[in-house]
C-alpha cells in the first residue's frame, strides 16, 4: 500500500463515502453512530481557538508531570542509519529553522518508520555554530515552556492530535477554517504545501502558485491560491452567530497565516483574481481583526471590553507564534497564558472553552506515527495518513483537570466540537469524520475555580507593545 497520501476528508462528498478504519485507529466516530449533541450541545457561549506555530508534543511538551500521568512523550528517536538519538535541550528561540514541506514530512514519516527526520533540511539565520548536532532532534527547555506546562497540568492535555495535513502552514490553516485544503468542493485536488514566496490568497500576486495533491500523492499540478468552497463561518453566518479571527497583516502581499484570504467568498477581492489588491468582502471587513501597531492585541482589547465573540480565531504574530526563529523566548507561552488569564479572571470564565493547538510539526521530531486510514472507495484510492502530531490543550470550567486525552483528534475536531456545540450541520469535510473532543469534559463536575497562569510577561505587556507586528517566515 502506498502511505505517502496526503489526507483531506473532503472526499467525504464523493458517494459511496464509506470509511474502514484500521483497528487501533481509536477516537473515531461517523456521523451516524452517535449523538454527542445530547451533551455538547449549548454548553458553551464561547469557544477561542489558539492556533500557534510549528511544534511536537515531543518538542515543546517534555513535561515530567504530564509524563508521570502517561502523556506519551519520547526522550529519544531513531536516525535513518538506526542510531538511537536522545532529545536534548533548547531554547523556544532559535537561530535555525526546519522544513515542514510535504517533502519534509516523507522524509520522517519514511514509511511509517518514523526514523527520517535527520534527512530534513535545516536553513541557519548565523554563520557559526549552526545547525547544532542532532538539530531536529530537540526539545525546548522547561523554563521557557513552564506557561504552557501549567495550563496543560490543570486542564486537558491530548497525546493524539495530529494535523489533518501533511504539511506546512497554508493548507493547515485552511484545515481550521473549513476542514478542508481543497480548491473547490468535491476536488480530488488539494493544497499540499505553502505558494510560492509565501504569499497565499486571493491577493497574492498573479504569477503566485501553490502546489495540489491528488490521491495517488502526485504533485504534477498547481494554482492560483484563491479557493472557493464553503466554510464554518458560512454556517455561523447563517445561524447569526458571531465571529472574529484575528490574525497578522502580511506586509508582502499575501496572507499565509489569514485563511480567509484564500476563500474568494471571504476575501471579496475588490477584482477578479489573479489582479486583486485587497480584500473588501463583509466577512474580511467587518470580522477579519488584524494586529497592528496602534491596536497591538485587539482580542485582549474584545476579552476585557466584553466584545468575545461567540467563536474566535487567534492566530499569532510572528513574535508569539513559537515558530523557530521567529519567536522570542517568552513570546508564545506569555501570549497564550495572557488570553487564558483574560478569560479565566472575566465573566466568561464559565461559559467559554479555549482550545489550544499548533498548526503544523515544524520539522521537529515526533515519535509517533500518524493513524492510517483505509477509504474503501476505488475513486480515491488505496489509503492515506495524517499528517504529524501536534500539541493539544483544552481550557474550560467543565474540562476534566489533569487529563491525558489518548483519543485521535485533528483539526477537524475543533470543527465538529463548534458545530455540536453550536447545532450548526456538518460541513462534510474533515468535520465529519473527526471526533467532537467530547472525552475532554466531564458536564457533571463541579466547575472549576480558574487558577491565574504565572508567565514572564502578561496582557499589559502585549497591549502596550506597540512595536510594528511581523508576519510569517515559514517555509
Amino acid at each position: 500500500m502506498n502511505r505517502s497520501f496526503f489526507l483531506d476528508f473532503s472526499l467525504l462528498l464523493f458517494p459511496g463515502g464509506l470509511l474502514l478504519f484500521l483497528s487501533g485507529c481509536t477516537g473515531f466516530s461517523s456521523a451516524g453512530s452517535s449523538d454527542p449533541s445530547t451533551t455538547l450541545l449549548g454548553r458553551f457561549q464561547h469557544v477561542v481557538i489558539i492556533f500557534q506555530e510549528n511544534r511536537t508534543p515531543d518538542n515543546l511538551f517534555h513535561d515530567s508531570v504530564l509524563i508521570a500521568r502517561g502523556a506519551d512523550i519520547a526522550s529519544s528517536g531513531v536516525n535513518s542509519s538506526g542510531e538511537l538519538v536522545p532529545l536534548t535541550q533548547i531554547p523556544l528561540g532559535i537561530n535555525y529553522d526546519l522544513s515542514h514541506t510535504h517533502a519534509a514530512f516523507l522524509d520522517m514519516y519514511d514509511g511509517g518508520k518514523m526514523d527520517g527526520a535527520d534527512k530534513i533540511p535545516i536553513t541557519c539565520y548565523v554563520s557559526t555554530n549552526c545547525p547544532p548536532a542532532n538539530a531536529q532532534f530537540m526539545y525546548v527547555q522547561a523554563s521557557d515552556a513552564a506557561p504552557y506546562f501549567q495550563i496543560a497540568e490543570q486542564y486537558v492535555f491530548g497525546d493524539r492530535m495530529f494535523q489533518t495535513n501533511e504539511g506546512p502552514s497554508f493548507p493547515a490553516h485552511q484545515f481550521i477554517l473549513s476542514g478542508t485544503s481543497a480548491p473547490t468542493a468535491g476536488s480530488r485536488l488539494f493544497a499540499a504545501d505553502n505558494p510560492a514566496e509565501n504569499y497565499g490568497g486571493c491577493t497574492s500576486p498573479p504569477e503566485t502558485l501553490v502546489p495540489l495533491i491528488d490521491p495517488e500523492g502526485n504533485e504534477s499540478t498547481s494554482m492560483y491560491p484563491c479557493f472557493e468552497h464553503p466554510t464554518l463561518t458560512d454556517e455561523l453566518n447563517e445561524k447569526g452567530i458571531s465571529w472574529r479571527y484575528y490574525s497578522v497583516m502580511s506586509n508582502f502581499g499575501g496572507y499565509l497565516w489569514t485563511a480567509p484570504n484564500a476563500i474568494q467568498h471571504m476575501c471579496g477581492p475588490n477584482v477578479a483574481p489573479p489582479n486583486a489588491t485587497s480584500c473588501t468582502g463583509s466577512d474580511w471587513v467587518n470580522k477579519v481583526v488584524f494586529y497592528t501597531a496602534q491596536k497591538p492585541a485587539p482580542v485582549l482589547a474584545d476579552i476585557m471590553n466584553g466584545q468575545l465573540a461567540a467563536v474566535s480565531w487567534v492566530i499569532p504574530t510572528g513574535q508569539n507564534s513559537d515558530h523557530a526563529n521567529s519567536t522570542v523566548n517568552i513570546g508564545g507561552p506569555s501570549w497564550v497564558a495572557s488570553i487564558v488569564n483574560a478569560i479565566g479572571n472575566s465573566s466568561y470564565w464559565s461559559n467559554t472553552v479555549i482550545i489550544i493547538t499548533w498548526d503544523d510539526w515544524g520539522g521537529w521530531y515526533d515519535h509517533v506515527p500518524p493513524p492510517e486510514v483505509i477509504r474503501d472507495d476505488k475513486n480515491w484510492g488505496s489509503g492515506y495518513i495524517y499528517g504529524f502530531r501536534v500539541p493539544l490543550i483544552v481550557v474550560a470550567s467543565y474540562a476534566k483537570p489533569g487529563y491525558i486525552s489518548h483519543v485521535n483528534h485533528d483539526f477537524g475536531s475543533i470543527l465538529n466540537f463548534i458545530e455540536q456545540n453550536f447545532g450548526l450541520p456538518s460541513l462534510g469535510y474533515a468535520d465529519a469524520r473527526a471526533d467532537s473532543l467530547a472525552d475532554c469534559f466531564n458536564f457533571s463536575q463541579t466547575p472549576l475555580q480558574f487558577q491565574t497562569i504565572e508567565a514572564p510577561v502578561g496582557a499589559k505587556q502585549f497591549l502596550n507593545d506597540h512595536t510594528p507586528p511581523t508576519d510569517p517566515d515559514d517555509d
